[in-house]
């Protein structure tokens, strides 16, 4: 499945409580997207999220639904360094 980067911006920094994160697990669910992780940036404005899913649509839905912005989706490819290192 591709591999996609969000971009949002926040104001402050989010507080996920667990019933927070099944709501959007649930969401996301729905419409095919797995939440890998996400970074916050050292100002604490900005959050970049990977996820896997079907489609850049499928991703713009999933936000819409949990309410989360988004700045832009880049689809991105996973390199791994330990490929490149010989044993």
């Amino acid at each position: 499945m591709p591999l996609y980067l969000i971009e949002r911006r926040f104001a402050e920094q989010l507080d996920l409580t667990d019933e927070a994160v099944n709501a959007i697990q649930a969401v996301n669910a729905d419409v095919g997207v797995h939440w890998l992780f996400s970074f916050l940036s050292a100002d604490k404005l900005q959050w970049y999220c990977l996820f896997e899913a079907p489609s850049p649509a499928a991703l713009q839905a999933a936000s819409g639904w949990a309410n989360l912005p988004v700045e832009a989706i880049i689809e991105v490819d996973r390199l791994d360094p330990s490929a490149f290192v010989s044993a």
